[in-house]
């Protein structure tokens, strides 16, 4: 008599690697809240150095060092440190790409509460129970500009590449939501004629009005503050951006918004085609469980809005259309994992072409 063969034995592996993320969010933090991974690029490499350089226990520093270096963020060579070429591109403070500071947005102490402090109730709910941090006056909406600048950068590149010939020479532009400033900002940089109009809170519009000056498009860059449902957007503008804005909010709140964009863009004259929104979103696909990043971004949009989503773009197309916005033009932005919805103010009726299967 032959014995059953063993049942296979599923591995717990990936429950309890969720069970414990917070770990890892809670040891980067560390990390760069010491300055960990520049005091390594400065030349400061074992446990007594960077114990010294980052005033911090040496106790503190070996176990965390190490483990970081079980996460992939450093390596160890005997009782030497170093980076790994992702810690060394994206933490270091001295690098033009490093994203460190989005730490003070992404892992911080208001967005974390938002999932921790009621679990179960923002899924019940359908939502999260407290908006008090999107208050005009709220200060994470400054850190979020300030820490969010070189996080989002590439996202904004992008988008100023595909744009740079868009319009007339002499580009009127208007950037909805425009925090850090980047997306108006790079766009300018690209075409000298542009001159850009950022709408934002007035504390927000701060951050925005340093980077331009910075970036040496100051004399081309003037605010509106307020709400972007209630203040004056002004116009008419050859071009609107509104990068990462209507994921917060509920599908006819959006529509109500792009009527508001629709009626400040140029009207089309002759041969010269209407203004143009510049709608840059996570899109998932229509099963919305692929691809990975813009599926797992309506989590974000459940535990921090009342009404928000990662759309579609079959779900923005539609939003377009019933704003009376047509001409869609869909491409997916180069390096990063964000989609362009160009839609006109053109009145001829929709007439959809996409770069990309929807």
């Amino acid at each position: 008599m032959t014995s059953p063969p063993h049942a296979t034995v599923p591995d717990p592996g990936r429950i309890i690697g969720m069970m414990t993320a917070f770990e890892q969010t809670a040891t980067l933090s560390a990390a760069i809240g010491l300055g960990l991974f520049s005091a390594i690029a400065k030349g400061a490499q074992t446990v007594e150095a960077l114990s010294a350089t980052c005033a911090a226990a040496p106790r503190g520093v070996r176990i965390l060092a190490d483990t970081l270096v079980v996460y992939g963020l450093l390596t160890k060579d005997s009782s030497l440190y170093g980076l790994t070429p992702e810690a060394a591109a994206f933490l270091d403070e001295a690098k033009p790409t490093y994203i460190g500071a989005a730490a003070r947005f992404l892992a911080s102490k208001e967005k974390i509460a938002l999932y921790f402090d009621d679990a179960t109730g923002w899924a019940r709910r359908g939502g999260p129970v407290d908006r008090a941090n999107t208050t005009p006056d709220s200060a994470v909406w400054v850190d979020f500009a300030r820490g969010m600048a070189n996080f989002m950068r590439p996202v904004a590149e992008s988008l100023a590449e595909t744009l740079a010939s868009e319009g007339p020479q002499t580009l009127r532009v208007l950037d909805v939501a425009a925090g850090h400033g980047l997306f108006g900002i790079e766009l300018a940089k690209r075409r000298p004629g542009a001159h850009i109009t950022a709408l934002d809170w007035a504390a927000v519009l701060e951050v925005a009005v340093e980077n331009a000056q910075s970036a040496g498009i100051g004399d081309r860059y003037e605010t509106r503050a307020g709400s972007a449902f209630d203040a004056e957007l002004g116009g008419p503008y050859d071009l609107i951006l509104i990068p990462n804005f209507l994921h917060h909010f509920d599908s006819p709140t959006c529509v109500a918004f792009l009527a508001r964009v629709a009626a400040s863009l140029s009207e089309p004259y002759g041969d010269r085609p209407g203004g143009a929104a510049a709608i840059v979103e996570y899109t998932p696909d229509a099963s919305r469980i692929a691809p990975p990043v813009p599926a797992l971004f309506a989590l974000s949009m459940l535990t921090g809005t009342p009404a928000g989503d990662a759309y579609t773009v079959q779900a923005l197309m539609e939003m377009c259309r019933l704003a009376d916005l047509d001409d869609v033009a869909i491409a997916p932005l180069a390096g990063t994992q964000q989609t362009l919805l160009r839609a006109r103010r053109s009145g001829v009726g929709p007439n959809v072409r996409t770069a990309h299967s929807t």
